[in-house]
This record gives structure tokens, C-alpha cells and sequence, in this order.
């Protein structure tokens, strides 16, 4: 199993991240205190380079090979925010980017991943197609695997928002963030466990893609869930060692409906003015579904990306 990065090796990305990505700011909104009775810290990855926090664990990995093995390129799949990110930081080395997609993907973060330089393979959109071909790509290539989160490197890369976060906001009582595969949460897990271990850890899923609630049910990783949501960042399955984590750290994992997440999408883009996708407000409707857990507490918002497909609206 992949290994689980140290607190040591976040601060080491930290620092080889810090010429190329950027320091997001964390704002505030009175009317969303109000209305979750919370002191709400939102941690604003949307505006992170490539529109997602995952450039940080992209980032990472890239700089982290060496000469031998970056020269060969990188390969990963993704339905869009990694595969931006990794042609992105591909580009910061100068050395090739592969980019497996699903049938179906957002079309505006298709077209953001050719933008960045990165060559485009379509698969069927299925996780078996996605990893069958990726590994094609690797036997054809030589090119890295750079997995999006279940990946020592990328876990590292994404741990350093919580190092950011609690600089920016000492005093914070919890984080919430959105899981997926869980590259995210396991390593704000990491990294927030090691500066503060009483602080209080969340992640939000979609209830039509809740393995990783399930898993921790369960004591066992599920992998027969179908997904069914809007949230297109959030539909992988949690990878085996973002799992341990969540569990190791005793994440709170919580579920919301699609409607839930879309009202939380709108009120952040109507009171905090942030553009942000549907993915990324899973965090906030959570906090809305379940006031009694934050109320009267300072709690850290991440909202992971912004590359909404404007063109696809109903408006």
C-alpha cells in the first residue's frame, strides 16, 4: 500500500511547492455565520493556480522525481481538476504530461488540460478504464504515475493547505473539507494532527458516491458504489491509504444530498463572491446540514476549486 506522507515530508513540500504555487487567501462572511451560528474560516483553493488546490500535490510530485525519472514525463487519470494540475506543474519543469479522461468529463476542464500543454487520452468512464489505460500508457511511455491521491508525494502536496490554514487562523477549533479519493482530507489530516492533535477533523462526500462513510462504517474499504451525483470531482473511490488516514485520525466523514451541496454552492456565490464548483461546497453544506456539530466554534472551511462550466448553466 502506498505510504502515508510524514509531517516531516509536508513541510518538505511546502517549501519545493512554494516558487510555483500560491498562498490562497481565507475569507469571512457575517451573513454565513449567521445562518450556521459557526465562525466560518473558508480556505479559498478555488483560487489556487489551476483553479484547485490539487496543484500543491501535483506540484509535489513533479519536482519531487529526479532528473532520470522526470525526463520521462508523467502520466494520470482524471476527470479534471488533477489532470489540469499535473499538466500545470509539468510545464513549470519543462517535461511531458499524459492525461487519461472519461468519456463525459467536464468540457471546460477538458479544454483547460490541452491549454496547459498536457496530450489527452479518452477512456470509458469507469474506474477500471481509467487505471487499464493508464497503465497502457505507462508500459508505452515510460512515463511516472502520478496517481491523484493515492500517492505519497500528492497527500504531501495537499496536507500543506492545513499548514497554511491554521498560520492563517491559529485558533481554529475544526477543518471540514470535501472527500473523494481523499488525497484532500488525508493529508489536512496529517498535517493538522501534528500542529494541533485536539483539533476536531471533518469531510463532506456526496450521498450518491458515500463510500468513504460506508468504509469507515464498515471497518473496510467498499468499492461497490455506483456514483451518482453532480459532484464530478468527487465520484473516485477512496484510496486504501487515504482510508487509513481518515481512520487513523479519526476523520468525521459526513454526507449531503446534491441539493444540499447546489444551496450551499449558490449562497457562496452570493454572499462570500466566490465562483466556486459543486464539488468544492460540499464542505459548507455539510456545516448547514449539521449546525449542532460547529455552532459557536471557529471551524476552517476548504473550498477546493472553482472551474465551473459556465456554459453549461441553466441561465
Amino acid at each position: 500500500m502506498t505510504a502515508l506522507p510524514t509531517f516531516d515530508q509536508i513541510q518538505d513540500a511546502a517549501a519545493r511547492i512554494a516558487p510555483h504555487a500560491r498562498v490562497t487567501p481565507v475569507l469571512r462572511s457575517d451573513v454565513l455565520d449567521a445562518l450556521t451560528g459557526a465562525r466560518l474560516h473558508f480556505k479559498c483553493e478555488n483560487l489556487q493556480r489551476g483553479g484547485a488546490f490539487k496543484f500543491r500535490g501535483a506540484c509535489n510530485a513533479v519536482w519531487a522525481l529526479d532528473e532520470a525519472a522526470a525526463a520521462r514525463g508523467v502520466v494520470t487519470h482524471s476527470s479534471g481538476n488533477h489532470g489540469n494540475a499535473l499538466a500545470l506543474a509539468a510545464a513549470t519543469r519543462g517535461i511531458r504530461a499524459h492525461v487519461v479522461v472519461p468519456e463525459g468529463a467536464v468540457r471546460a476542464k477538458l479544454e483547460a488540460i490541452e491549454r496547459a500543454g498536457a496530450v489527452l487520452h479518452r477512456c470509458a468512464p469507469t474506474q477500471a478504464a481509467r487505471e487499464a489505460t493508464t497503465a497502457q500508457l505507462v508500459q508505452d511511455t515510460g512515463a511516472v504515475l502520478v496517481h491523484p491521491y493515492a500517492d505519497t508525494q500528492v497527500m504531501a502536496g495537499q496536507g500543506t493547505i492545513a499548514l497554511e490554514l491554521l498560520a492563517q487562523v491559529p485558533d481554529l477549533d475544526a477543518i471540514v473539507t470535501p472527500v473523494g479519493g481523499g488525497g484532500l482530507a488525508s493529508g489536512v489530516a496529517i498535517a493538522a494532527h501534528a500542529l494541533r492533535p485536539g483539533l476536531s477533523l471533518h469531510a463532506a462526500e456526496p450521498a450518491g458516491a458515500d463510500d468513504a462513510a460506508r468504509s469507515l462504517a464498515r471497518g473496510e474499504r467498499v468499492t461497490d458504489v455506483v456514483p451518482d451525483t453532480v459532484c464530478d470531482g468527487l465520484r473516485a473511490l477512496v484510496g486504501k491509504p487515504n482510508l487509513a488516514a481518515l481512520g487513523r485520525y479519526r476523520v468525521d466523514v459526513l454526507t449531503v444530498t446534491d441539493e444540499e451541496t447546489i444551496a450551499a454552492m449558490r449562497l457562496l456565490w452570493q454572499e462570500l463572491k466566490q465562483v466556486v464548483e459543486v464539488s468544492s461546497a460540499t464542505a459548507f453544506a455539510a456545516i448547514l446540514k449539521t449546525r449542532e456539530r460547529f455552532a459557536g466554534r471557529r471551524v476552517g472551511v476548504v473550498l477546493t476549486g472553482g472551474n465551473v462550466d459556465i456554459d453549461a448553466l441553466p441561465w
